[in-house]
C-alpha cells in the first residue's frame, strides 16, 4: 500500500529538473539581489556624502558676505532659502568665535519619518562641516546633516527598480531554461519509451532515434547496440524454441508430425463442431513389414517408412494431414468431407498408391502395401470411440486381405 502511494507521488524527471533549475535560479537571483542592494547603497553613500560636501562648500560662498558684516537675518534668509530646495535638512553657522551665527532645520513628522532618520543616520553619521573662509582667514564654519526624505526616498526608487528587474531577470531565465531543457527532457522520454516497450511488449526491434545532445547520443548508441544484442538472442531463442517445438512434435525419421502432434489436432478437430461435421479419420498399418526388416535389414524398413510417408503427403497435399503414429502405423485427417462414400474412395485412391513396388536403396525393389481403416468423427463424441471403431475397420480390412491371400 506504502509502495504504491509513494510510487503515485514520484515526482518526473520533467518536474523535478524544474524543481532544481526554479530553486538555482530563485537562489542566484536572490545572492544578486542583495549584492546589487549592498553596492547600490554604498554608492549611494559615497555619492551623498559628496554630494552634501558639494552643498557646504556653495554654501560657504553663499554666507561668506553676511559673515563679514555681521548680518544674521541675510544669513538666515540663505539658509532658508536653498533648505526648501531640499538641499540638507539641518544647517548651522558659526562664527569664527564658534557661536551659533544663524540656523534652519527641516520641519518634519517623526513618527512618518522615522525609517528614514535610521537610514539617513547610518549613511551619513557625522554631519558635514565646511569652513568659511575671507581673504584666506577661516571667518566660520557650516555644519550640514543630510535631508533624510530625499535619500529614503530615492533609497526605495532604487531598491524598487532593481527589485523589478531581477524579478523580471528570474522570469526570463526560468522561460530560457525550460525551452533549453526540452531537448534534455525529450531525449530521456524517447529512451524511456523505447525501455518500457521492449520490457512490457518484448518489442526488441524498436529503437532510439539519433540525439543532438552528445552525451545522450553516445548512449542511445549503446543502448541500440544493446537491443541488437537482445534482439538476435531472442530470435536465435525463438529459432531454438522452434526446432525444439518441430522435433517434440514430428518424426525424426519421416518428417511427419507424430503421435502428439496427431493427438493435439484431433483434439481441436472434435472441439469444433463445423470441423468435426465434415472430418474422417484414416488409420493405417503396413502389411508385412516385419519381413520386409528381416530380409531386406533395418535401413531397408527406414527407407519404406520414408517413401510411405511422401506417399501420404503426395495424396492430401495441403488439405488433408498425414501422421505417423509409430513403426509402420499411419493415420490421416480428411477435410471437407460430405459423406461416408467419399472416405471409402479415398480410401480405395489411396491403397492404389501403394501398388508400386519400394525402392529399397540396394538394387533392389519389394512390395509393400497398407490396411486402411476409417471412422466418421462425426459419428463419435469421444477420441476413444472414434480411435477404436477406426482401428477395428483397419483390422478387418487387414483381415481380409489375409484370407484373401490365403
Amino acid at each position: 500500500m506504502n509502495k504504491e502511494f509513494s510510487t503515485a507521488q514520484r515526482p518526473t524527471f520533467k518536474r523535478t529538473l524544474r524543481r532544481i533549475n526554479m530553486t538555482t535560479i530563485v537562489i542566484a537571483m536572490t545572492l544578486v539581489w542583495l549584492m546589487l542592494s549592498v553596492v547600490s547603497v554604498v554608492t549611494l553613500k559615497q555619492y551623498g556624502q559628496k554630494n552634501l560636501e558639494l552643498t557646504g562648500a556653495t554654501l560657504s560662498h553663499s554666507i561668506e558676505a553676511a559673515l563679514v558684516f555681521g548680518d544674521e537675518t541675510a544669513a538666515a534668509d540663505t539658509l532658508a532659502t536653498l533648505g526648501k530646495q531640499g538641499q540638507f535638512a539641518e544647517a548651522d553657522v558659526y562664527n569664527k568665535r564658534h557661536q551659533l551665527f544663524a540656523s534652519w532645520a527641516y520641519e518634519s513628522d517623526a513618527s512618518s519619518d522615522r525609517f528614514n532618520l535610521l537610514v539617513s543616520h547610518w549613511l551619513f553619521p557625522k554631519p558635514t562641516t565646511q569652513p568659511v573662509i575671507h581673504n584666506g582667514e577661516i571667518i566660520g564654519q557650516i555644519r550640514l546633516s543630510a535631508r533624510d526624505s530625499l535619500i529614503g526616498h530615492f533609497i526605495w526608487t532604487s531598491l524598487g527598480v532593481l527589485t523589478t528587474c531581477v524579478l523580471l531577470a528570474t522570469a526570463a531565465a526560468m522561460v530560457i531554461s525550460r525551452h533549453l531543457h526540452i531537448d534534455v527532457v525529450n531525449a530521456l522520454q524517447k529512451i524511456t519509451d523505447v525501455a518500457h516497450d521492449v520490457r512490457t511488449n518484448r518489442n526488441f526491434a524498436r529503437r532510439v532515434p539519433e540525439e543532438r545532445i552528445e552525451e545522450f547520443h553516445h548512449f542511445a548508441q549503446d543502448f541500440n547496440s544493446l537491443l541488437d544484442e537482445m534482439e538476435e538472442w531472442q530470435r536465435s531463442l525463438q529459432a531454438k524454441n522452434d526446432q525444439l517445438l518441430r522435433t517434440a512434435m514430428h518424426d525424426p525419421l519421416t518428417g511427419l508430425p507424430n503421435r502428439a502432434s496427431f493427438r493435439t489436432h484431433i483434439n481441436a478437430l472434435m472441439n469444433d463442431p463445423v470441423a468435426k461435421a465434415g472430418s474422417a479419420l484414416l488409420y493405417l498399418d503396413g502389411d508385412d513389414f516385419k519381413v520386409i526388416n528381416d530380409t531386406w535389414g533395418h535401413a531397408a524398413g527406414d527407407y519404406v517408412l520414408i517413401e510411405t510417408a511422401l506417399r501420404l503427403v503426395e495424396f492430401g497435399g495441403k488439405q488433408h494431414h498425414a501422421f505417423r503414429l509409430g513403426g509402420d502405423e499411419f493415420a490421416v485427417l480428411l477435410s471437407n468431407i460430405s459423406d461416408e462414400l467419399q472416405v471409402q474412395r479415398f480410401c480405395i485412391a489411396l491403397a492404389q498408391r501403394f501398388t508400386t513396388a519400394m525402392d529399397m536403396h540396394n538394387g533392389h525393389a519389394a512390395p509393400f502395401t497398407v490396411s486402411i481403416g476409417y471412422a466418421m468423427t462425426s459419428e463419435h463424441d469421444s477420441i476413444e470411440g472414434l480411435l477404436e471403431q477406426a482401428d477395428k475397420n483397419m483390422y478387418l480390412m487387414k483381415n481380409q486381405r489375409t484370407r484373401t491371400l490365403c
